[in-house]
């Protein structure tokens, strides 16, 4: 058994989360037990220099560096916050926060590759902590071809798979993104696919901080969503975006699915005259068409079964919307089958690390586009006393 630190914080941007978790067996078989599970928010400021960054905000390289070393404090803090009341972690799986995520795609031109940074650096986490740090996940995916993302795909894989029934795992954060898992059997893990589907918590978290001042930052239950209704002209322009009809592998961000995407989608809903709550079920809508409209072009077959995690997993109205756009194929959260849709992504980079530590491949080459199969992160050791 090894206890990891899984960590993790998404383009909600709305805080860290941080799993402790107890890790058994090798490679794909394992078992995880979750220890303790909490997200720990960004200090006000914190978060507000991230969002502009984000956003494109200029920045120099000084404060690039000083926001480094801010995001890696944080990220230690909640490390050794999880672990108080209970036996100590011997390694910490860090994701780190998204500021640039620039996917390889068909545009990109021959012997390119993609671009993703993630800041919180693994070698003060390490530091500050005394324990062995893995992070920068997404660069061996990448250097292989890849997208570097999505990289929860193998996690998923090992946790949530099924003797008889094919899944999606469906995560929703700030991006969704989706793991499509049939049933085990002959080659079953080389028909794994997954992406991200659009955007997820976004845009929806961008309106309510529009619409209220600042006030809040998203919609508990999608209470006022649902109390409007969706603009179903609107949704059907919106999912004009090329991203949409693009193929996998592909991913995405708030490079696309940002603010400038907010404002556009504001400026189109202006002739429809549409109330704050309309607005906002709009915009739910988007995101659940657009995540059932990826499955139905581009997985082999509907999923028996799709499970939620994530943010998102917990706004009622965006999962009713999505159980009514799937029809007869049941919507359940991951709850259901053992594992926290809370802190299944910051689980999932424990279980990387882990795999990084063990020496076990991370990523999926049919999920992401790399070539082949390779190690995920980069080890920090802690200095010896």
């Amino acid at each position: 058994m090894t206890r990891v630190v899984g960590l993790m914080s998404g383009t909600s941007v709305d805080g860290i989360d941080a799993a402790l978790v107890d890790i058994f067996g090798t490679n794909l078989d394992i078992k995880v037990q979750l220890v303790a599970g909490k997200t720990y928010p960004y200090p006000r400021d914190v978060r507000k220099r991230i969002l502009d960054v984000c956003a494109g905000k200029p920045i120099s390289m000084l404060e690039l560096a000083e926001l480094d070393d801010v995001i890696a404090s944080c990220f230690a803090k909640a490390a050794i916050t999880i672990q108080t009341g209970h036996q100590k972690a011997t390694l910490i799986g860090s994701h780190g926060q998204t500021v640039y995520h620039r996917p390889l795609t068909e545009k990109s031109g021959k012997g390119k590759l993609g671009y993703s940074l993630q800041i919180g650096r693994g070698i003060l986490i390490s530091h500050l902590t005394g324990i062995t740090a893995v992070n920068n996940f997404r660069v061996a995916d990448i250097a292989a071809g890849g997208q570097g993302a999505p990289l929860v795909p193998r996690v998923d894989a090992a946790l949530l798979s099924h003797d008889s029934e094919d899944r999606c795992i469906q995560n929703i954060g700030g991006i969704g993104n989706v793991t499509y898992i049939p049933a085990r059997g002959s080659n079953w893990l080389s028909k794994i696919r997954g992406w991200d589907t659009g955007p997820g918590n976004s845009l929806l978290d961008l309106a309510v901080e529009h619409l209220t001042g600042g006030a809040k930052t998203y919609d508990e239950d999608g209470k006022w969503a649902a109390s409007g209704t969706p603009c179903l002209p609107l949704v059907e322009k919106w999912l004009d975006v090329e991203y949409f009809h693009m193929p996998p592998p592909k991913s995405t961000g708030r490079e696309l699915f940002g603010v400038n995407y907010l404002h556009e989608c504001i400026k189109d809903s202006q002739s429809f005259q549409l109330n704050p709550a309309d607005f906002l079920a709009t915009l739910t809508e988007l995101t659940a068409a657009s995540i059932v409209g990826s499955y139905r072009n581009f997985l082999p077959q509907m999923p028996q079964r799709v499970l939620l995690c994530g943010g998102g997993s917990r706004n009622l109205y965006l999962k009713n919307r999505l159980q009514q756009l799937l029809g007869t194929v049941p919507v359940s959260i991951t709850d259901e089958v053992g594992l926290s849709a809370d802190f299944k992504e910051a689980i999932a980079f424990g279980v990387l690390a882990y795999w990084r530590h063990t020496n076990s491949p991370g990523n999926l080459p049919a999920a992401t586009g790399a070539s082949q199969e390779v190690f995920l992160g980069n080890i920090h050791l802690p200095l010896r006393s």
